[in-house]
């Protein structure tokens, strides 16, 4: 595979792609949110057998990488198994809202969140876990093994049909 050149640690792709099919053995469909060139994507298709898409309005995926040059909302959850979003920025909370329906791994970097206090990585973790157990779902939090300090991930599990309500 040609090597590209990324922002960041380089392993995160590999790491998160492992951890995905480790954790989530049966997803076979995954978005991969602002997933930009789409190497997360690339993986879980080429290495795993995923059918997996990136969902991202910039459409900047590279040469063969499916992908929907679109917002990301949280009304196309129930199209996918598993919804993805390694440092989602903008679609942040769309992403969260995800778990309403479906198992959701996040990783957020900025605070999209609430634009009206600044919230660090622990202050914003910890909004998104309250928000989410608001709601009746579970949330773990991992620590992925790539470079920090944005290798901090929230699996977002939905709550039972009982309490979802609509």
């Amino acid at each position: 595979m040609t090597r590209h050149r990324f922002h960041g640690d380089e392993t995160r792709f590999d790491v998160l792609a492992e951890y995905v099919t480790t954790r989530f053995p049966q997803a076979r469909y995954v978005a991969d949110v602002a997933g930009g060139q789409g190497m997360l994507t690339r993986l879980l298709r080429k290495r795993f057998g995923l059918e997996a898409e990136v969902v991202d309005p910039r459409g900047w995926t590279l040469k063969g990488v499916p992908a929907r040059a679109e917002p990301y909302l949280a009304t196309l959850a129930d199209y996918y198994d598993l919804i993805v979003g390694l440092h989602p920025d903008e679609a942040l909370r769309e992403v969260v809202d995800s778990a309403r329906v479906r198992p959701v791994l996040v990783v957020p970097c900025c605070n999209f969140w609430d634009r009206d206090r600044k919230l660090g990585r622990d202050e914003l973790m910890n909004a998104i876990t309250a928000h989410h157990r608001a709601l009746g779902g579970q949330v773990e939090h991992v620590e992925l093994a790539f470079r920090g300090p944005k290798n901090h991930a929230l699996v977002l599990l939905p709550p039972p049909k009982s309490k979802r309500g609509g």
